[in-house]
């Protein structure tokens, strides 16, 4: 396979989930056209419905399409299925396994599934770096809801896939198994895994990914660098501790969002376009205000996520 093509490649995708005697018809997807590069750590997010796991299942052979393109590591999902779901290691934000293997059995059974022999099989190394060696024989029924994340993460490894999905995949688990996660999820990156990541715990997505796409009511309304995203914001905010504390917003700063905070600093929040430090700094003098410290707090991902997802049909 040509290792310049992209990791997952996109077009046109639609879906249509049928009426149902409870709903009617939906249109999940409305021509998604998307581009995973080879080596990223892509972050796919999105409100709940926004199209998210739709596309996942899709290229996981879960959903089927109604129209378009995709392909993973090059392969069509259609007419080179095989290839293509080899190319993949997926793990579903629903925990769900046979409870009454072990987790070597799972492993050793994931791996039979995809053909792996017997003697490239590296199941005592993936239950030793997700942490489940001491649990190598226990039943899955046994384990806690964090221990059986941690398996469905080992069993999407099984293949050696070049290509991992993980969806959502620390909801619900404590910060030590986060952590552990997340510095297993770096070190397959640091050796060539494309991973790709949904996430409703932002500052992740933030801290892991290198591009991230927004889809938004079946519809990619961003994609681009993780640095060009956060920079879609034109605002900072100026936070002013004043040498003596203040009882109000000065008025010479009413054309401002502006706020005292609970800790006596006075946040003024600005277009980094149209107003400049120096300008506010000289309307703080011209109110008798004596600035004792000072910093600027850009935005993060939450704000540019809630610029873009906001409908304002539901104001």
């Amino acid at each position: 396979m040509n290792k310049l093509s992209p990791a997952i490649e996109i077009s046109g995708l639609k879906k249509t989930y049928k009426k149902t005697r409870k709903s009617p018809a939906k249109e999940a997807l409305k021509g998604i056209d998307l581009v995973v590069p080879r080596g990223s750590i892509f972050g796919l997010l999105g409100p709940n419905g926004a199209g998210k796991s739709t596309i996942i299942n899709i290229l996981a052979g879960l959903v089927v399409k109604s129209a378009g393109t995709a392909k993973i590591n090059g392969y069509d999902i259609e007419t080179k299925t095989r290839q293509a779901r080899a190319s993949i290691g997926v793990v579903l934000q629903e925990i769900s396994m046979d409870v009454f293997f072990t987790p070597f059995q799972a492993l050793e059974n994931q791996a039979g599934y995809y053909g792996v022999p017997k003697s490239e099989r590296r199941t005592e190394e993936i239950l030793a770096v997700l942490g489940l060696a001491d649990k190598r024989d226990s039943y899955v029924r046994q384990l806690s809801g964090g221990m059986k994340r941690r398996l469905l993460v080992a069993k999407a490894l099984v293949h050696t896939p070049p290509v991992l999905i993980l969806d959502e995949p620390t909801a619900g688990v404590d910060i030590e198994l986060r952590r552990q996660l997340w510095a297993y999820v770096r070190e397959l990156h640091k050796n060539g895994t494309t991973v790709i990541l949904t996430t409703h715990y932002l500052e992740e997505a933030e801290a892991l990914c290198d591009k991230i796409a927004i889809i938004h009511n079946g519809e990619i309304t961003a994609n681009e660098d993780k640095n060009t995203l956060m920079g879609r914001l034109d605002q900072k905010t100026l936070v002013v501790s004043p040498s003596r504390k203040i009882k109000s917003v000065p008025k010479t700063l009413n054309d401002f969002a502006t706020q005292i905070r609970s800790d006596g600093s006075l946040a003024i929040t600005y277009r980094t376009t149209k107003t400049k430090i120096p300008e506010l700094l000289e309307r703080m003098h011209s109110a008798n205000i004596t600035i004792s410290d000072l910093r600027t707090e850009e935005p993060d991902l939450e704000d540019v996520f809630m610029a873009l997802t906001y409908d304002r049909d539901d104001a």
